[in-house]
């Protein structure tokens, strides 16, 4: 009897957080021929490459039989880890690595094992994309995630939360601290972000004003977590 051949899936994933470690959120988009379907989620305190691999996790623990998938990701640190074979020399390794003359823990064995256990069924090939290169499906993913993120997301990460109390203990403290019911206004860098707390940059916009405005900004102030912009009166100009 002849087997039945696999579906082709192409994988998009992209994860962040705002902090670094702080709050996370993961993007996922799956194609298989005319379907199309995003996955999306967020944790309260987790890292950028934690929010990486669970975006791949995720998006390959969804395929309910085994698929050719093509999967890409712009982390290196994901892939690049998958591809040089370390991940196999890891888990032989007992989940420890080489470092000068010693073996110290690997990062993240919780999800390098998820990870595995996932792809396993699948014939998986993992391949780099560049990030905020216009690469449609990744650029979607990237949304994806740092909406969930900035969306005051409650679930836990638990085996990072249990392995960093203190990190956990400071963020809770931070949010206590944060005045209920009051929406903090942006009116210089270092200022906590609104929506998600991370220190805001001052920048000043790529072009100037276009031709008919009446007035344009000279500089805003823009979160590198969450990625928005705030834009004040102190930075407007009149043309």
């Amino acid at each position: 009897m002849a087997e039945t051949p696999r579906r082709r899936v192409t994988i998009y994933t992209d994860g962040g957080c705002s902090g670094n470690p702080g709050p996370g959120g993961y993007g996922v988009v799956l194609l298989s021929g005319r379907h199309r379907r995003e996955l999306s989620g967020g944790y309260r305190l987790t890292t950028n490459n934690r929010m990486e691999m669970l975006a791949a996790i995720m998006a390959l623990e969804t395929l309910k039989s085994p698929c050719d998938v093509m999967l890409y990701s712009d982390s290196t640190y994901l892939v690049s880890s998958i591809q040089q074979g370390s991940v196999m020399r890891w888990r032989q390794n007992g989940w420890r690595r080489k470092s000068g003359r010693d073996n110290v823990p690997v990062k993240n064995p919780d999800l390098w094992q998820r990870l595995l256990k996932a792809a396993e069924k699948h014939e998986v090939t993992f391949e780099w994309v560049k990030g905020h290169a216009d690469v449609e499906e990744n650029e979607c993913c990237d949304r994806l995630a740092v909406a969930a993120a900035g969306a005051k997301p409650t679930d836990r990460d638990v085996a990072f939360e249990q392995e960093h109390p203190d990190l956990l203990a400071q963020a809770t403290a931070t949010t206590r601290a944060r005045p209920p019911g009051r929406k903090l206004k942006v009116k210089q860098a270092g200022q906590p972000c609104p929506k998600c707390g991370t220190p805001v940059e001052k920048r000043r916009p790529k072009q100037g004003p276009k031709p008919g405005q009446s007035f344009y900004y000279a500089y805003f102030f823009a979160c590198p977590g969450c990625r928005s912009n705030y834009m004040v009166e102190e930075g407007k100009r009149e043309c």
